[in-house]
This record gives C-alpha cells, structure tokens and sequence, in this order.
C-alpha cells in the first residue's frame, strides 16, 4: 500500500493539486500562464508526505524553484521540508520521478535569479517587500 500524500492546505492551491493529479498534468501544467510542477516533500516534523504546486524554471536538466511565500517574511514550508530531507518526488506534466532538492550557493544564485524572475517578474517585487534573501531552489533528478 502506498502511503499518502496531503495536499496543501491553501485552498486554492490545493485545487490547482487536485486537477493536476486528476488529469495527469493535462490541466494544470501551468498556472496563469506560467509552468507549473508538483513538488513532494517530507513534513520535517510529522514525517507525512506534503505535495504543492509550483512555478519553476529550467537550467538544462535541472528543475529551479523559488522559495518566495509570496515575500512573507518566513520560507514556505515546503522549503524548510526540502531543506531537511532534500529527497523529493516531482511530476512535470504526466511525468513523475524521484529528485533531489538544494539551495543554490551563493555563486550560483544571481544567474538563476535571473532566469526565474524572467520566468515570474513579480519574484523581483516578492524580494523587496521581504528582508529575508528569498532562497533559490536546485532541483536534480535521483
């Protein structure tokens, strides 16, 4: 039996979830007009499988994402999961495979900002309404 896997507890995002996964990735694959994937984490207290979506970009084969909150002045929860166990599921489209999650270092970073605020310009407004350097996100496959 597999184990279960809880949605995000944000409504609409759940939604976005629920019709991604419905569909195999035919409804869903992007949000608003921007590409959107699945990402599955590991609660870093309940040990539950946490799944959510989000807007990513691609560097080659790598899958970037950023931990913006929205510029809430905290990191996402997905984050702090990903941060502890960075051994992740993800599913682009149809497609689902095992990956594996990191900050990007600091050399890195400012190129692969760059790629995700042309990506979602509004991560560029996310960061200035927050204090907090908004993590950039390096997702591999396993």
């Amino acid at each position: 039996m597999s184990e279960v896997i809880e949605d995000s507890p944000v409504g609409w995002v759940a939604s976005h979830v629920r019709r991604y996964v419905a569909s195999d990735g035919a409804d869903g694959g992007t949000f608003h007009g921007y590409p959107a994937l699945l990402l599955t984490t590991r609660g870093r207290r309940s040990g539950a499988l946490r799944r959510t979506a989000l807007i990513y970009g691609r560097d080659g084969d790598r899958y970037l994402l950023v931990a913006s909150n929205g510029g809430a002045a905290h990191h996402p929860y997905w984050y702090l999961n990903l941060r502890d166990d960075p051994e992740v599921q993800v599913q682009v489209g149809a497609e689902r495979f095992a990956a594996r999650a990191r900050t990007a270092t600091a050399e890195e970073r400012p190129r692969l900002w760059e790629l995700m605020t042309a990506v979602f310009p509004t991560y560029a407004r996310y960061q200035k309404e927050t204090d907090r350097e908004i993590p950039m996100v390096v997702v591999e496959r396993a």
